[in-house]
């Protein structure tokens, strides 16, 4: 049994989606990307908003691969781009590993995890995987919305316009 094509997709897309971001903030300074900024996490500033887009990829696919206890890391810490760029991509190769081996009746299954506050829940796999999408989705919204108030260019990420690249 295959994984369901809709969830590849949407990672393709978010994967490429983090990339195109994380290339749109390279024109920026690091003055820019500092810059408090009302939007996103508070202290908000746009590497802020990268680092959190991060840490939520890298904890939900913890969560999602049996690692309840994961916590929430720390977003003081000052990355280059070119890091998170490696970042991002590290964790989209250990991401698809993981799904390439992923048994899709186990998207069903619930599986407990604790919030960052150490609260315990339980979800189903497939309620995480989700999350995990939405998180990076609602944050892209939001990086793309402080390249414009930077003073740079955001790049496109609606689904449908990289749906209809690929297919020119």
């Amino acid at each position: 049994m295959e994984l369901p094509s809709t969830l590849i997709r949407m990672y393709a897309y978010s994967d490429e989606s983090n990339l195109k971001v994380l290339a749109a903030v390279v024109a920026l300074t690091d003055e820019q990307l500092d810059r408090p900024i009302d939007i996103g996490p508070t202290p908000g500033s746009l590497r802020r908003i990268l680092i959190h887009t991060y840490n939520g990829e890298r904890v939900w696919l913890s969560r999602q691969s049996g690692q309840p206890e994961t916590k929430w890391p720390s977003e003081t810490v000052k990355p280059s781009i070119a890091q998170l760029t490696t970042d991002f991509s590290a964790v989209a190769d250990e991401r698809n590993t993981w799904l390439a081996k992923l048994n899709p009746r186990q998207l069903d299954k619930f599986q407990p995890y604790r919030d960052s506050r150490g609260s315990l829940f339980h979800a189903t796999l497939l309620d995480m995987i989700l999350q995990g999408l939405t998180h990076s989705t609602h944050h892209r919204a939001q990086s793309a919305n402080a390249i414009r108030r930077l003073g740079g260019t955001a790049p496109e990420l609606d689904y449908m316009y990289m749906h209809r690249q690929v297919a020119e």
